[in-house]
């Protein structure tokens, strides 16, 4: 992939530490309702907040439901995720959409309801992702998914960064469509 050279020289984008209320006020596919309920971790303080490009976790009380919030200029954007329990994506390599990290069993279809009437309407879309929504910790190499889970590139760590910062960004962009 050849990013052009504007997009290059770009920092590297970090997430600012999010608190609950901000976490539950950036959903744009659910209702206040809906929102007010869904599973928040409770250690917010301790994730790696600097190493971070969204904020991703499962819900340990539904294990298909999950959750994708970034945080950007324009303030915080979260989206609800289904994830696809298919047993078969547990002995295939696949290869996640957002960071392009390859796993084994690693990887899981994830749909979202699109925002507003569509999504009232059950227009979704959808997305291969980790499982564990760790891209930035996998992209950063601060977590490790298996021999010959990173295929080798030419793009230097910031710019595999950016890469996964574009690719959640064009996501949400469709959620919101």
């Amino acid at each position: 992939m050849h990013l052009p050279k504007s997009f290059r020289q770009i920092s590297v984008h970090v997430m600012k530490p999010l608190t609950e209320q901000e976490i539950r006020a950036a959903f744009v596919n659910c209702t206040k309702g809906e929102a007010k309920r869904l599973f928040v971790p409770r250690d917010l303080a301790d994730r790696p907040w600097d190493d971070l490009d969204f904020l991703g976790w499962r819900d340990p009380q539904a294990p298909d439901r999950a959750y994708l919030v970034t945080a950007g200029d324009a303030g915080a954007r979260g989206v609800v995720l289904r994830s696809s329990g298919a047993a078969s994506w547990q002995t295939r390599r696949s290869m996640c959409s957002m960071c392009l990290t390859v796993h084994t069993g690693g990887v899981s279809l994830m749909v979202a309801p699109k925002a507003g009437r569509a999504g009232q309407q059950g227009n979704s879309v959808g997305a291969y992702m980790c499982s564990d929504l760790a891209c930035s910790l996998y992209v950063r190499g601060k977590k490790d998914a298996d021999v010959g889970a990173r295929l080798p590139e030419s793009l230097t760590p910031a710019e595999k960064i950016l890469r996964t910062v574009a690719n959640v960004d064009a996501f949400l962009a469709k959620v919101t469509a």
